[in-house]
């Protein structure tokens, strides 16, 4: 509900490994990941996020991930619907298009960061932004970056090829 003209935000947070990272992450990383991770922001009664096909949006819970493994309130915005959704349109026709995804650098975590930004002023938990170069980081990760480059990855559920 909107207090004073008010909306709560929230930030879902998904395991796209389902626990996995957390068990194989010593041995193939050498350090410990809790999971890897992919955000959605919910605001206005849907739940926004970006991946290969671009933004989408659906109802909280919609995606193909079902419940998130943890849910973040951020607090309230004072933009209204109609705002957030002509600043989603601008971000959509430049930064935001589908073939900008890049699963370590321009990310589904990027998106809801500038986001919440925009919507609050804060930004989304560091632990979710600094994982890609966290990854990037050990020898594993550097050899499968190319690898992974080359993939988008939509939680509508569509893995898709980059292009």
């Amino acid at each position: 509900m909107a207090q004073n003209n008010s909306f709560p935000v929230k930030l879902f947070i998904y395991d796209l490994s389902g626990g996995m990272a957390r068990q194989l992450s010593p041995v193939m990383l050498g350090r410990q990941l809790d999971g890897i991770w992919h955000t959605g922001v919910v605001v206005h009664g849907k739940e926004f996020f970006f991946g290969g096909a671009g933004i989408n949006n659906c109802l909280p819970c919609g995606t193909i991930l079902g419940q998130p493994n943890s849910i973040v309130d951020l607090g309230y915005t004072e933009v209204n619907e109609d705002l957030f959704q002509e600043y989603l349109d601008s971000l959509a026709e430049s930064e935001y298009r589908g073939d900008t995804y890049n699963m370590f650098e321009h990310n589904c975590n990027t998106f809801s960061n500038d986001v919440v930004q925009f919507l609050t002023g804060k930004k989304i938990p560091s632990y979710i932004t600094d994982l890609p170069s966290e990854i990037l980081s050990t020898p594993f990760g550097q050899a499968i970056r190319p690898l992974l480059d080359s993939m988008a990855v939509n939680p509508g559920g569509n893995i898709t090829g980059q292009r």
